[in-house]
């Protein structure tokens, strides 16, 4: 092979491999954005049982077509504490499972008819020009993505038919295990995809071209791409929490283990390709994808019993800070589906309230009992909600780019509820004033006043609970509860107003206490009206 014929064969066979990787992007984005509401029920469904996880991790992946993905999504749910190591353990042999859909649709390419569903990748571009909906739209970007998939598998196999000599000189010189072994790690590592690894394996079988002595050489290759396919969930944990890192590392130790146990057998045995699935199926790139699922369901079903091993032995080589770490329900993993990432976001909205509630309440502690030193600690809650407000704004702000028509109705409601909620935080800053200038004034109300500010505020807080109840359980029977408690706070200011006038009047109250005492009450008022706000959002 002269190198005009080396740099031709090379840029055919990446053209044919960008052309594959591009059709699997459309695939699995659009196919993971218009499944993400089945994704939420998916993993909604979680439950203690290793049968249950294991098959929500195979669905998902086989739903989405990319077990990286899957992995990725699982971590950040362990990261954010929606699900525990036992269950993510699980969760990582399913999705194992799962992405051996992707290489039995690869293999496909060695029958003739896939030749015709290459002509999907027009009809899916017309399907997205002419229709304006956009679900219609995104399902000819699948069929696009389809027909590319195919038509990448029949450029690689084109490009390695025309050096077809050359090439199969260099690969029969190829058949040391371990070496083979190290290629299918490197190679899976450097296109981070163990789907796209195969796939050019199956290419070339399609091409005529044989590994080695045409033995096991080429099982060797699919076993080391089952390690590398765990650089992307190992990239994804490292910068997360402790049980994230966990998730990464028994991912990795799970396809490690599989793989030894099966190199071993392999070593052992040299004539199993020969004696088993080149004899039971004809076509050697069916015989590939075969053995790649048989692989991934046979470790799966041999070490489904042992996930609290797995957990035991991650939690032994990742040990827990002793430093706590920032508690936060928002993760960057979750960005790539809308609606899970609303559903954290909801989540950590609550966390913002709570931040503020409990600003509110330092800070009416404060003016209740005279105590300057509680409007620091008040100032730290307000800042600890103004940081976790801007967290969120950024958030939205990168999911608004990405999320369909049908989730910007949820993104807007939680842009206002965020305005709604900081309410509380200004609410509790103003309370911090009320009461240095009560301290500095010297002014003292009645302990009368006091139980009548006392029971406004319990009406607040009875008022808060609804809301967050209704706002985390979509629960839209509260509302009427929730509207007559506001109601309630309303009558509650004016009739305190009404009787501070009279004790004004009478000479009960001194005249300098009027603004702090009406602001007070009043801003208790709008403290009912905000939440009143958030929890109508959910209708």
């Amino acid at each position: 092979m002269t190198i005009a014929q080396l740099s031709l064969f090379i840029v055919r066979l990446l053209a044919g491999t960008g052309v594959f990787l591009v059709g699997v992007h459309l695939l699995t984005s659009n196919i993971e954005q218009l499944a993400t509401g089945k994704l939420k029920e998916l993993f909604g469904k979680t439950a203690d049982k290793r049968l249950v996880n294991m098959g929500v991790g195979a669905a998902t992946t086989a739903l989405i077509q990319s077990s990286g993905v899957t992995t990725v999504l699982i971590v950040g749910f362990v990261n954010v504490g929606v699900i525990n190591l036992y269950q993510a353990a699980a969760m990582i042999m399913g999705a194992n499972v799962g992405t051996t859909i992707t290489a039995q649709i690869a293999a496909l390419s060695a029958f003739p008819i896939t030749t015709y569903i290459q002509v999907l990748t027009f009809a899916g571009i017309m399907i997205y020009m002419v229709c304006k909906k956009e679900g219609i739209q995104k399902t000819g970007l699948i069929l696009s993505g389809l027909g590319l998939v195919f038509i990448g598998l029949a450029l690689m196999s084109d490009a390695m038919k025309i050096n077809r000599n050359a090439i199969q000189n260099i690969f029969e010189g190829v058949t040391n295990p371990f070496l083979l072994f190290l290629i299918g790690i490197f190679l899976t590592a450097l296109v981070q995809s163990s789907s796209a690894t195969t796939s050019v394996i199956i290419a070339m079988s399609v091409a005529g071209l044989t590994i080695g002595a045409g033995k096991n050489e080429v099982l060797y290759i699919i076993l080391g791409t089952n390690i590398g396919s765990c650089v992307t969930a190992l990239m994804s944990s490292c910068q997360a929490g402790s049980n994230a890192r966990r998730a990464g590392i028994i991912h990795l130790m799970f396809n490690v283990l599989g793989s030894v146990i099966f190199f071993a057998v392999l070593l052992c045995w040299p004539g199993f390709m020969e004696d088993t699935f080149r004899r039971w199926f004809p076509a050697t790139a069916t015989q590939i994808a075969m053995f790649h699922t048989f692989f991934n369901v046979t470790c799966t079903v041999l070490f489904l019993p042992f996930c609290g091993w797995f957990v035991k032995m991650s939690e032994l080589l990742i040990r827990e800070k002793k430093r706590p770490e920032p508690e936060t329900f928002l993760d960057e993993r979750m960005l790539s589906s809308a609606s899970l990432a609303i559903s954290q976001l909801e989540k950590e909205m609550v966390r913002l309230s709570d931040t503020a509630m409990d600003a509110f309440r330092m800070s009416y502690r404060s003016f209740a009992k005279k105590d300057k030193s509680l409007i620091e600690p008040t100032h730290q809650l307000i800042d600890r909600a103004n940081d976790i407000c801007q967290a969120i704004v950024n958030y939205l702000i990168r999911l608004s780019v990405q999320s369909k028509l049908a989730e910007e109705r949820s993104i807007s409601n939680l842009h206002s509820n965020l305005g709604d909620i900081m309410r509380i935080a200004e609410i509790a800053d103003n309370f911090t004033k009320y009461t240095q200038k009560s301290i500095d004034n010297g002014l003292d109300f009645s302990e009368s006043v006091m139980e009548e500010l006392a029971a406004m505020v319990e009406q607040v807080e009875h008022l808060y609970n609804l809301t967050t109840q209704a706002l985390l359980n979509k629960e839209q029977t509260l509302l009427p509860q929730i509207d007559r408690t506001e109601e309630r706070i309303d009558d509650m200011r004016k009739d305190l107003i009404d009787r501070h006038i009279q004790r004004l009047n009478q000479g009960e109250c001194r005249a300098e206490s009027s603004g702090i005492f009406i602001n007070l009450v009043s801003n208790l008022e709008r403290l009912g009206d905000h939440l009143t706000y958030v929890a109508h959002t959910i209708q």
